[in-house]
């Protein structure tokens, strides 16, 4: 089980880091989206990979599951969802005003001068 998950952060955080390199502002968004899953998945599975186990320690309980990076997942998916609306909104916004979704407009821009 923990090879599975370990093997999910690590795909995850490949292609979100290409995604991140790519000059156009979809990817970009998604690439951010998929490394910020890639974070709630390697914060949940800190707190060990257990099944059948009370999240809560109690009398009856023999052994249970830590619950603060259950806790820091929820903080985490709340941010990214936050953050995730405020990247989009950034780059509609330069999408409309630009009339193009590339990142590299400064080149983009030199090379019209040339010619």
């Amino acid at each position: 089980m923990e090879a599975l998950v370990a093997t999910a952060v690590g795909v995850m955080t490949a292609v979100g880091v290409f995604l991140i390199l790519r000059l156009r502002t979809f990817p970009v968004v998604l690439g951010t989206l998929l490394l910020s899953y890639a974070v709630n998945l390697f914060l949940f599975a800190t707190g060990r990979l257990y099944i059948d186990r009370a999240p809560i320690f109690t009398e009856a309980a023999r052994a249970y599951t830590d619950p603060l990076p259950q806790a820091l997942v929820l903080t985490a998916i709340v941010i990214s969802f936050g953050m995730t609306a405020v990247v989009v909104l950034l780059a509609l916004g330069a999408y409309l005003d630009t009339g193009t979704d590339r990142i590299d407009l400064a080149r983009q821009d030199d090379d019209e001068d040339v010619t």
